[in-house]
């Protein structure tokens, strides 16, 4: 399984529920123009919607219809990348924040326990993407989506990998979803036939976890 985890999410190229021009071109005219705040998920294949028939799909883009249906102010891009490790999203996050955001949703680190990278250089590489949205003034608010680590790598790296998140989100004051797959990874019916990534229904289930985390946050009057 994690054999099959390691080839998808690191080599497959999923849609996206609205499209980001790549890094070093011009951002796509709905985000540069854009009249209403931005929520910006950043993330790998879960945020993409790898295999999934419709972007519209992803959990991004169920989030912009709750968002729209209660009636805020809101547009959700969907910046995922299939495939990317936390360093491929950090060197990314220069040109994703020239536009203002207004809360960022972060999803890293999958592929990079995959791959079996030192937990500390995704702890170091989590920290810099935080610390570089902490910088822009004002600073967007933060919901830090946590993954956790295959089984077969031990108990040791288990317990430093999935560490990372919690401890990450309390020192930048992060809103934490514990574990993104909570209730769909190992489901079968929730999976596609890779077994790794979700159908629909296991994004639906994604985005009601999510939501929860970002409802407070884009409500009429959130605390800052």
């Amino acid at each position: 399984m994690a054999v099959g985890l390691a080839a998808i999410l690191a080599c497959g190229r999923g849609p996206r529920a609205e499209r980001v021009a790549p890094a070093g071109q011009e951002p796509a005219a709905s985000l540069r123009a854009a009249p209403l705040a931005v929520i910006l998920c950043v993330g790998t294949s879960l945020t993409a919607g790898y295999g999934l028939p419709d972007p519209d799909l992803a959990y991004p883009a169920l989030l912009q219809q709750r968002i729209d249906a209660a009636g805020l102010p809101y547009r959700v891009v969907n910046a995922g990348v299939s495939g990317e490790t936390s360093a491929g999203a950090l060197r990314r996050m220069d040109w994703l924040l020239r536009q203002k955001v207004d809360v960022l949703v972060l999803e890293t680190g999958a592929n990079d326990a995959l791959r079996g990278q030192d937990p500390e250089a995704t702890r170091a590489n989590v920290e810099a993407i935080l610390a570089r949205a902490e910088a822009e003034s004002p600073p967007p608010r933060i919901v830090l989506l946590g993954m956790k680590a295959p089984p077969n790598l031990g108990p040791a790296y288990l317990e430093r990998f999935d560490a990372i998140y919690p401890e990450e989100a309390r020192r930048h004051r992060a809103v934490l979803v514990p574990f993104l797959l909570d209730g769909v990874a190992g489901i079968p019916a929730l999976n596609q036939p890779d077994g790794i990534h979700p159908t629909a229904e296991g994004q639906r289930k994604m985005a009601e976890l999510v939501w929860r985390a970002l409802a407070p946050l884009v409500s009429p009057s959130p605390a800052r």
